[in-house]
C-alpha cells in the first residue's frame, strides 16, 4: 500500500474530507493561498508544484510551456494548439472546460439539483428575474473541476457575451462531499453570472463560473479585473464581446466548477451523465 494510496483513503472518509475541506477559516485560507501560489522563489516553487502533483493528477503533457514561473502559473496553464480538438458542428454546444459532469438534465420549472435531493432555485442563483423566465424548463449541467484538471474556461458556441453579474459570497468546497451537506451551496457561494447569446441563432446561454476554498477569483479577457472575494458588494459590468466556439473566455485564479444553462429545446448530448469525464470542445448540449 502507498502513501498516496492511504492518504486517499483517509480523505474518502465523508466525515474528515469534510473538516478538511470545510471547517476552516475560509477567506484567511484563501487569501494566505492566493500569495503562496504566487511565489517565484525556484525551492519553494518547486516544492510546492511537487506536492501538489502528488496528491492530485496532473497531466502536463499538453500545457503550452513546460516551464513555470510558480505553483500558480503551473495552475493556471494555458493548452497547447491542438490539445483539444473542438467539435465545430453549429448544431452542438461543446463543454466550455474540462470537468467532471455533476447534476444535469432538464430544469423542473426554475428548480434543479447540485445532487440528488439537494434543490436549489435559478432565482437564488441568478437574482435576476429575467434570466429565470429565460431558463424555466431549460437544460443544465454542472461541470466540476478537480484540482489536477486544466482550469481554463472557453465559449461554448460562436458568441456574444454580453454581461457579467458578480455575486460575492462564503466559499465552500465545491466538492461531492459539501454538495450533499450543504443546502444551496452553489447559490451561496461566490460566483460569476456570464449572459451569452449565439451569434447565429441568438439563442440565449449563460455560463456560471462558481468559486470555492482555495480557489477563488475569476479572471475573464472582458474585464481587466479580477473577480473575488475583494469585492464585497454585487456587481455588473457590461462586455459586448464576441468569442469564437472554443475561443477562451477566461479562468479561475485557481478553480472550481462551472454551471451551464440553456433555454427550453435544447438537449444534453447522450454521453453527458453525471460522473462522466468531459473535455473541453467535446459536446455537450444539442440546439433546437
Amino acid at each position: 500500500m502507498t502513501v498516496r494510496s492511504v492518504i486517499n483513503r483517509l480523505t474518502q472518509q465523508e466525515d474528515l474530507n469534510f473538516l478538511l475541506t470545510n471547517r476552516i477559516p475560509q477567506r484567511i485560507a484563501t487569501r494566505f493561498m492566493g500569495w503562496f501560489t504566487h511565489v517565484e522563489q525556484p525551492l519553494v516553487r518547486d516544492l510546492s508544484i511537487a506536492i501538489w502533483r502528488f496528491f492530485a493528477e496532473v497531466d502536463l503533457s499538453d500545457a503550452e510551456k513546460k516551464q513555470f514561473a510558480s505553483l500558480h502559473d503551473c495552475f493556471t496553464r494555458a493548452l497547447r494548439n491542438g490539445a483539444r480538438p473542438i467539435d465545430f458542428d453549429p448544431r452542438i454546444l461543446v463543454s466550455p472546460c474540462d470537468a467532471i459532469v455533476g447534476a444535469c438534465g432538464v430544469i423542473a420549472g426554475t428548480e434543479l439539483l447540485q445532487v440528488k435531493s439537494r434543490p436549489y432555485d435559478l432565482q437564488d442563483l441568478f437574482g435576476d428575474s429575467d434570466l429565470v423566465r429565460m431558463y424555466q424548463g431549460g437544460c443544465y449541467a454542472t461541470l466540476r473541476l478537480t484540482a489536477g484538471m486544466y482550469h481554463r474556461f472557453h465559449a461554448p458556441h460562436d458568441c456574444l457575451l454580453e454581461t457579467v453579474a458578480y455575486h460575492p459570497g462564503e466559499l465552500w468546497n465545491v466538492n461531492p462531499v459539501a454538495l450533499r451537506r450543504i443546502d444551496k451551496l452553489f447559490c451561496r457561494n461566490e460566483r460569476a453570472v456570464l449572459r451569452m447569446r449565439l451569434a447565429a441563432s441568438g439563442h440565449p446561454i449563460t455560463l456560471v463560473p462558481v468559486a470555492a476554498i482555495l480557489v477563488a477569483g475569476i479572471r475573464l479577457h472582458c474585464l481587466n479585473r479580477v473577480l473575488d472575494s475583494r469585492e464585497r458588494q454585487p456587481a455588473a459590468f457590461a462586455c459586448d464581446a464576441t468569442f469564437r466556439k472554443g475561443e477562451e473566455v477566461g479562468w479561475f485564479q485557481h478553480g472550481s466548477t462551472v454551471l451551464v444553462f440553456a433555454p427550453d429545446g435544447f438537449s444534453l448530448y447522450p454521453a453527458v451523465e453525471a460522473g462522466a469525464v468531459i473535455r473541453m470542445g467535446q459536446p455537450l448540449m444539442r440546439l433546437p
